[in-house]
């Protein structure tokens, strides 16, 4: 999955959040705090770490490059 960022970055769980991977922000700042996001090869634990063009997140199975 491809997600277009407009703007400069997007804090990591509105990411999740926007792209309707989980019910709640809460529950995207779950899944971030319990390690369950790759970022570019790292586990990201960082709730509002910002994600920039060239990024790339995995979600459990969901992997979504940042255009």
């Amino acid at each position: 999955m491809e997600f277009e960022l407009k703007t400069e970055y997007i804090e990591l769980h509105k990411l999740i959040k926007f792209l309707d991977l989980v019910d709640s922000g809460a529950d995207a700042k779950m899944i971030v705090g319990e390690g369950n996001v790759v970022r570019n090869g790292e586990v990201e634990t960082r709730k509002r770490a910002k994600i920039v063009k060239g990024d790339v997140l995995e979600i459990g199975e969901v992997k979504i490059t940042v255009i």
